[in-house]
């Protein structure tokens, strides 16, 4: 089975071709700050990015000629996890549906889709998107009516991470409780009770702890005094909430090297930014170990910051008494699209409808 795998970010589309689980090609295409300029909306880079990946195809000799071409799933309606076929609901609901649509990740359903049309015989999907909700009913209810919680997480990276983990133990992960921390641009912590995320943070819209591009969990009422300020407009408080949020509004920056690096050449406030990140990381960890009851089989650090010794050995200190603690740096998201797509081919799964 021949697989074509699109997984757009802000500033960069990664593409792979699988030939079954062999990769036979992986490419991280970037995107420069003046080549995006001319888009006003990051859904109008669709055909850019598009032809990108097709260009970079023809470039490796590799013929138009695929079972599948899979995409990183956008921010439609909250749906269980698995695998779904695309289809026109869903290409409406991301174009048009979701309220926080101007983020990259809905591009990966829009060009998966046109990609497979143009193929005969070529089927389209997605997989575990940043919108699957599993929570409890319990976790749904915040203090206000008006404003239910819901969960936008890193949904297929964790359930990648959790799966290999538990192969790597000889166990299935529909059998263990684990607490996995994503650490990225956005961080996520989910509680994993045997195969479903029973609760999981809105890394992108404001909850949880902050990170170096989102602002986590504010002050409701000196927010919305902020609001009626006058100050700043909508389009800049949601900036303030993600993107020009975090880590990246107190240093200027976004690059955890830079920050590491500065924090090593003796900046204490970057220092002191950093650790606060992590001990409001910590406590989200901790807060999960509730949701489990105490019951927890291990602790999973994965995504970007979990390369860094200093980042995970100052998680461990704090939170190594609730369970081992074991790290997966990086993401696993090409891999887990690619397979995601081969099972439902291979008739192992079934692929499920948007509605």
């Amino acid at each position: 089975m021949k697989i074509l795998v699109v997984n757009p970010g802000s500033t960069s589309t990664k593409m792979a071709v699988y030939d079954d689980e062999k990769p036979i090609l992986l490419r991280n295409i970037t995107h420069t700050a003046e080549e995006l300029a001319p888009f006003d909306a990051i859904i109008e880079q669709q055909d850019f990015r598009r032809q990108l990946v097709l260009d970079e195809l023809q470039r490796s000799d590799i013929p138009l000629e695929f079972d599948a071409v899979i995409g990183r799933g956008g921010l439609v309606k909250p749906i269980a996890g698995g695998v779904y076929e695309i289809n026109n609901q869903m290409v409406e609901d991301t174009l048009h549906g979701c309220v926080m649509h101007n983020h990259a990740c809905n591009l990966g359903c829009l060009i998966a889709h046109e990609i497979a049309a143009t193929i005969p015989g070529c089927r389209a999907f997605i997989a575990d998107p940043g919108v699957v909700d599993e929570l409890t009913p319990l976790a749904r209810i915040s203090g206000s009516p008006l404003m239910p919680r819901i969960c936008i997480w890193h949904a297929l990276n964790q359930r990648a991470i959790a799966r290999r983990y538990a192969r790597g133990i000889g166990r299935e992960y529909e059998d263990l409780n684990l607490i996995i921390c994503h650490l990225g641009g956005g961080i996520s912590v989910a509680a994993h009770e045997h195969g479903r995320a029973i609760d999981a943070n809105n890394a992108l819209d404001g909850e949880g702890p902050f990170s170096p591009e989102r602002a986590g969990s504010l002050p409701a009422a000196d927010l919305i005094r902020l609001c009626y300020s006058g100050k700043y407009t909508e389009k800049q408080l949601l900036k303030r909430i993600a993107g020009q949020a975090g880590l990246t509004a107190h240093l200027g920056t976004n690059n955890m090297r830079e920050i590491l690096q500065r924090i090593k050449d003796g900046d204490e406030h970057a220092q002191l930014l950093v650790d606060a990140m992590l001990y409001h990381t910590a406590k989200q960890i901790a807060s999960e170990a509730a949701v489990l009851c105490g019951q927890i089989d291990a602790i999973l650090l994965t995504g970007g910051m979990a390369h860094s010794d200093y980042i995970v050995s100052e998680l461990r200190r704090r939170i190594g008494f609730l369970a081992p603690v074991y790290t997966f740096p990086g993401e696993d998201e090409m891999e887990a699209l690619a397979l995601n797509a081969l099972a439902v081919l291979q008739g192992k799964r079934q692929a499920k409808i948007y509605k």
